[in-house]
């Protein structure tokens, strides 16, 4: 009999992330939000809003109901957004099974509270750090959901629980590898979101590849210097949540928060880009949140303060590119 994975979010990466999980053998329950989204997908057999083209495998099925979706579930997949992970996880807890995993898929730091997805989790539903995963890595959901092969990492301090995670989530396309440094995942997959901002506002701006190549550079080192601050482990930023996730967020037009950078960059404002799509730049939210954690951390990040200050409508694209030229010259190492 197979396993069963309730995921809890029929976005993009959710829709996605269940294709994953029924290729590797679990039957998956995807909840949405919308009732009538679940009654499209289960008749449809795709997700016409996010994936459309996309066939479903069998082993997934949608509904509405929660109880309906976490019922016999031993594995928890969140993928709501960030921002509103900690509003919506009540709704769920009654209906988690005793003992379930909880594996995030959001990537961005909390507003106000300043706390990861995990802590968020552990903090809402009030369970330990051995029943808490992320997944992080060059995974976007389009490419993701067509089966083009791809590498991931499932990261619990708890690396038994990773172990069973990968397992159960290892796919003909899909290869993921085990870490037990949540910490650097979630920040690694965080910041890149915002540096990805910043690269789509230099695309809008016109501005080319050594441009871009500065800035992903720059922004990884930026997202390692407040990841080790954190207490992460910096070979865990060169690898796949960190590297591969930062490149393929920076040079995919896939990718939602390039593109909200592009916009951006074409003289757009951030509202006129809300109301332009239903996809979420999680950067466009976290920036703010991460620009204060290296504050409160007293760590440089001159990155997530201009997009900040972009996204917020303090600062021009033109003068963020300015800014950063003109800053005090430095060593790059040290």
């Amino acid at each position: 009999m197979n396993s069963k994975v309730a995921v809890l979010g029929a976005g993009s990466w959710g829709t996605a992330f269940s294709i994953v999980l029924a290729d590797g053998g679990n039957d998956v329950s995807l909840w949405a939000r919308r009732e009538e989204a679940a009654v499209s997908i289960n008749e449809r057999r795709e997700n016409s809003d996010y994936l459309p083209g996309i066939e479903l495998p069998p082993a997934v099925s949608a509904t509405h109901d929660p109880e309906q979706a976490l019922a016999g579930a031993d594995v928890v997949v969140l993928g709501v957004p960030s921002q509103s992970l900690r509003d919506n996880l009540p709704d769920f807890l009654p209906y988690v099974q005793p003992g379930a995993v909880f594996v995030s898929l959001a990537k961005g730091i909390e507003l106000g509270s300043l706390k990861r997805m995990s802590q968020v989790v552990g903090e809402v539903a009030d369970v330990g750090p051995e029943r808490i995963a992320v997944i992080s890595g060059p995974n976007l959901a389009k490419e993701i959901a067509r089966r083009e092969p791809a590498a991931s990492v499932v990261a619990c301090e708890d690396e038994d629980v990773a172990t069973m995670l990968q397992q159960r989530c290892h796919s003909p396309a899909f290869r993921p590898y085990t870490s037990v440094d949540v910490l650097g995942c979630e920040m690694g997959g965080a910041y890149k979101n915002v540096v990805a901002l910043c690269v789509g506002m230099a695309v809008g701006l016109g501005f080319g590849d050594n441009t871009t190549a500065s800035l992903i550079t720059r922004g990884l080192a930026e997202t390692a210097r407040l990841a080790m601050n954190q207490g992460a482990n910096p070979l865990t930023l060169m690898g796949l949540a960190g590297l591969g996730d930062l490149v393929a967020t920076c040079s995919s037009p896939l990718s939602r928060n390039r593109t909200f950078g592009e916009k951006l960059g074409q003289g757009m404002t951030t509202e006129e880009i809300y109301a332009s799509t239903r996809q979420v730049a999680e950067g466009a939210k976290s920036c703010s949140s991460i620009r204060a954690l290296a504050e409160s951390a007293d760590v440089d990040a001159p990155i997530a303060y201009a997009v900040d200050e972009v996204v917020n409508g303090r600062m021009t694209t033109s003068d963020m590119m300015a800014a950063f030229i003109n800053r005090d010259p430095k060593a790059e190492i040290g």
